[in-house]
């Protein structure tokens, strides 16, 4: 008999909309309830551009595990932030690459908990882990990741879209600096950031909505604030730029979505 004490699973708001079930929404996922798609219609509605950046954070994502496993040789990834499932996670895109490639996801939303299994899966030689922890607490996400894996060795640190939750910018660059210390030289930082500075008609007007109407509440930041995350590290080219455009063709429409990849020397 498992005489263990049991905890209440947390319970699964469907009455408030959340940030990774509209994300999912936009991207064309089924994972998300209707207080989620009113309130992603409204805030399409606002800002009509906010589907092109939520697919092309997705698409970001995608070219910049390509080059860490490929021509960077990282084989090691902790995605912080992770959201809901979709096609094309950062395993399946760097153990496309690179088989052996260990990979830790870390969120701490109890819908995404509950769809954990479905990124439970690995290549043979690889190792795929979720653990439910919280942005905020880097310290607790670097312990609980040790196990997977060896920080020791280059790990590429992902962030897309997770400091805009942080609201407090010192605080954010304080949980950076702490997950960056603790990765050797060779380690990457992988950011994106919303911005009102990329253009995007009614961006702010549909932040303020959002932060009003849906939960967590989130922040833009502009490029100045965005480079003090990347402090330290070699930025890799083409540096800091719309996500839309990073490596691909430099006349893509931008969308007000940072991106940036940077080294740790």
């Amino acid at each position: 008999m498992d005489r263990r004490p049991q905890t209440a699973a947390p319970r699964i708001r469907s009455d408030v909309a959340h940030n990774a079930r509209v994300w999912n929404y936009w991207l064309g996922g089924k994972d998300n309830y209707p207080v989620d798609r009113a309130v992603g219609d409204r805030v399409t509605g606002m800002y009509p551009s906010i589907g092109e950046v939520a697919r092309a954070d997705r698409a970001f994502l995608g070219r910049a595990v390509r080059h860490l496993a490929g021509d960077a040789g990282v084989d090691q990834f902790l995605d912080i932030g992770t959201g809901l499932p979709t096609g094309n996670n950062t395993h399946e895109i760097a153990q496309h690459t690179a088989p052996h490639a260990r990979i830790v996801y870390v969120d701490n939303d109890p819908i995404v908990l509950a769809h954990a299994r479905a990124l439970l899966t690995s290549s043979l030689e690889g190792a795929t882990e979720y653990i439910d922890a919280d942005a905020h607490r880097p310290e607790q996400i670097l312990r609980a990741a040790e196990p997977t894996l060896d920080l020791g060795r280059p790990v590429a640190v992902m962030m897309l879209g997770i400091l805009n939750f942080v609201l407090d910018t010192d605080e954010a660059r304080s949980i950076v600096r702490t997950l960056m210390a603790a990765v050797p030289s060779g380690s990457h930082l992988v950011l994106t950031h919303p911005t009102l500075e990329l253009g995007g008609e009614g961006n702010e007007a549909a932040m303020r909505f959002w932060n009003e109407n849906a939960t967590p509440p989130i922040t833009a930041r502009s490029r100045a604030e965005f480079a003090s995350f990347l402090d330290g590290l070699e930025i890799l080219e083409p540096g800091i730029v719309s996500c839309s455009r990073w490596r691909t063709n430099p006349r893509e429409p931008e969308v007000a979505q940072f991106g940036a990849v940077a080294r740790k020397p």
